[in-house]
């Protein structure tokens, strides 16, 4: 090697460093971080001072020293589908109760207004008659007066004990119904309080009334039964 070729690799190299370095500055100072490429080695400068053409080395993390992970080295975007090697499958069920979609609540009518009902007379465990209308507790199943129930083997009159308790329950207070305008001409299934208690809520959980399938009460049912409150206890 000439003495001329010796005394300019040491430049080469020098520019080159200097390259990467303006160049990480300007990277750094648009908000960008970027690491210079590693110089070339002595070995691969000929004797004219040319890099010598190599075979790209493996990239390598500056901070770990660990290869460079690839990231969808070979695909860019998805592959075509065929929309005819699509098939719609139904949709699982649900992970439980919570997940399915309840029934919207059907709103009362415009023209239905709050009445007060004086002087309430329990005709059945959720029938009630009060000013000369005649109420069913909405929401609920109604046990007539004459039914029985047994319990462990035992019958009792259970129609007749929760029309005393409803009774005793109302002890002649006014209950504010919900009614249409029309009340007078038939019997009406209305959603009824007495001061705030809701008295379809009060007979179920006691176990005087039943829920309706399509009823609020079906949890306070499922309570009074496993305490075997009402008529799914024993006599009373």
């Amino acid at each position: 090697m000439s003495k001329a070729g010796q005394s300019s690799r040491p430049l080469l190299v020098f520019a080159l460093g200097s390259l990467g370095l303006l160049a990480g500055m300007v990277m750094i100072a648009e908000g960008r971080r970027w690491l210079p490429p590693d110089p070339p080695s002595i070995a691969s400068i000929e004797d004219t001072g040319d890099p010598k053409p190599t075979s790209p080395a493996p990239t390598h993390d500056r901070r770990s020293g660990q290869p460079a992970r690839k990231v969808a080295e070979n695909l860019i975007a998805p592959p075509p589908l065929d929309p005819l090697g699509i098939e719609r499958i139904e949709p699982r069920p649900p992970l439980g109760e919570l997940g399915l979609a309840t029934a919207p609540k059907t709103p009362m009518p415009s023209d239905w207004h709050e009445t007060l009902l004086f002087r309430p007379v329990a005709a059945s465990a959720a029938v009630f008659e009060a000013m000369g209308r005649m109420v069913a507790i909405s929401g609920t199943v109604d046990i007539a007066p004459g039914r029985t129930c047994t319990f462990d083997n035992t019958a009792w009159p259970c129609g007749q004990r929760a029309r005393a308790a409803f009774n005793a329950w109302l002890r002649g207070r006014a209950l504010k119904c919900l009614l249409p305008p029309d009340a007078d001409l038939f019997a009406i299934a209305a959603p009824c309080v007495l001061g705030k208690q809701d008295v379809g809520a009060w007979l179920v959980s006691n176990g005087w009334a039943m829920a309706a399938p399509t009823g609020i009460y079906g949890g306070a049912e499922v309570v009074a039964r496993h305490a075997r409150m009402g008529i799914f206890g024993p006599p009373q």
